[in-house]
């Protein structure tokens, strides 16, 4: 078995005092695709700074 192409385990986020993100987790396998989608609002910026750091 392969190693994930992208791991992420219980990443939060919190803007002050208010925890926006808990938990967040993902695994992308080689060969998947991934969507983020939801309204405004959702958090889908959210995740990718997560994910990328910022």
């Amino acid at each position: 078995m392969t190693e994930p192409l992208l791991k992420a385990e219980s990443l939060c986020k919190h803007f002050g005092a208010l925890q926006v993100c808990k938990n967040f987790n993902l695994q992308v396998e080689h060969g998947e695709l991934h969507a983020l989608i939801g309204p405004n609002g959702a958090g889908k910026t959210t995740a990718l700074n997560l994910l990328t750091g910022l």
